[in-house]
């Protein structure tokens, strides 16, 4: 099984102003280390009357939009000064990585005007940067509503003796799918891949209804949450033999009926609606679609189907056969009784490692090697805890379990 929680990072989150101030005051103390007669050059070309000595924000009347617009706009100019100065010159060590630090930021969260003027943009990066302290922590999203800033703790663990089989640790706006692959100790590809693995032992037995989606469940049962439930996954993990038991989302349609309660052929290329009106699936701007147009106009169902004038449309997706297959498997009884048996272990093993006497849900230092240098270190605690649960003793023919 694996699943994945929220990592808090161990730093303070910045805002525009400070990561502008911080990067050039990085790349001015990498400077005068590395080579004084460059740092000397950059430093006059600056504008602004700082010595970006200080840490923290510049002094700036707050409370005028205009001083905090002249603020951004006379850092962004220094750091352009300085990256201008550093063109052409050959570097490397941490002067380097400070210049590329200093280009990141300097162009993921301002704009120029028609003005010239640079502000602060009316929009988020998709990978930006939080911190110029610890450069690999991201914003994370929980789901819609509960968002955090840090990193992704991702757990595989065996539901019979409830052990933690495997860790991982990304930024927090990586999907869960992305490390599947890592936690079952499988050789990545780059296609998307996540889930909570379980191995094969409990009996996921291939009764040919697999065939048509790989070699069935050879490898693991994977059980996971919605998360690990995308119709390129199902495919990539079916075919590489693993038994995907996450649970597929229903799609929801705020107008009316959902397109799960219309009855897609594929085989025959047509879907049907619940007022059994039939039409061909035809190709789209970016998918493949069914349109029913004008049958929806006198249609006694069309109230409580769409609100469009031009009728319904159902999107196929590019993976809808393994999306249906998995939703239809969601339906057997067995199925439901196994995904409740084991689904929750994982969520307890999270609990034992977020508990506070292991560490909590903040990291303890900074950057990707580190943490994961950390959660291993807890996930082998909490192993010997739990071995020591189930009775492992020394007897002379060696370790055991009582």
């Amino acid at each position: 099984m694996l699943d994945s929680t929220p990592l808090f990072d161990a730093v303070a989150t910045q805002d525009t102003v400070i990561q502008l101030r911080a990067a050039i005051r990085k790349v001015l103390s990498s400077a005068d280390r590395a080579d004084t007669a460059l740092a000397s050059t950059v430093r006059q070309a600056l504008t602004r009357d700082d010595d970006y000595a200080s840490l923290g924000k510049p002094p700036c009347d707050w409370d005028d939009p205009k001083a905090r617009e002249a603020l951004v706009d006379g850092l962004v100019r220094d750091a352009q000064a300085v990256l201008a100065g550093l063109d052409g010159h050959e570097l490397g060590g941490p002067l380097a990585e400070a210049a590329e630090l200093l280009g990141l930021v300097a162009g993921q969260d301002v704009e120029a005007g028609e003005d010239g003027v640079f502000r602060i943009a009316r929009r988020v990066a998709r990978d930006r940067l939080i911190s110029t302290v610890d450069v690999q922590a991201r914003h994370g999203h929980k789901s819609r509503a509960r968002t955090f800033d840090g990193y992704k703790s991702h757990l595989s663990v065996d539901p019979d003796e409830e052990l933690i089989t495997n860790v991982a640790v990304t930024a927090a706006n990586t999907a869960d799918r992305e490390v599947i692959d890592e936690l079952l100790d499988e050789p990545t590809t780059g296609a998307p891949t996540d889930a909570e693995s379980v191995p094969g032992e409990h009996g996921a037995e291939d009764d040919g209804s697999d065939s048509q989606h790989g070699s069935g469940s050879k490898g693991f049962e994977v059980y996971g949450d919605s998360a690990y439930a995308g119709g390129a996954t199902l495919d990539e993990q079916t075919l590489r033999g693993h038994d995907m038991r996450v649970k597929v989302p229903a799609v929801r349609n705020a107008n009316g009926y959902s397109k799960d309660q219309f009855r897609i052929d594929l085989a025959g290329r047509t879907v049907t609606c619940p007022a059994d009106h039939t039409v061909s699936i035809s190709a789209g701007v970016r998918h493949r679609v069914a349109r029913f147009g004008v049958l929806c106009q006198s249609c006694p169902l069309r109230a409580e189907c769409t609100k469009s004038r031009r009728g319904r449309v159902i999107s196929i997706h590019p993976q809808e056969a393994a999306l249906q297959h998995a939703k239809a498997r969601q339906q057997d009884p067995g199925w439901q009784q196994d995904y409740r048996t084991y689904r929750p272990v994982v969520e307890r093993k999270i609990s034992h490692v977020t508990h506070r006497p292991w560490g909590g849900r903040k990291a303890r230092c900074r950057g990707h090697k580190r943490i994961l240098t950390d959660i291993l270190t807890r996930a082998g605690a909490i192993n010997l805890a739990r071995l020591a649960t189930l009775g492992l003793n020394h007897a002379e023919a060696g370790w055991a379990i009582a």
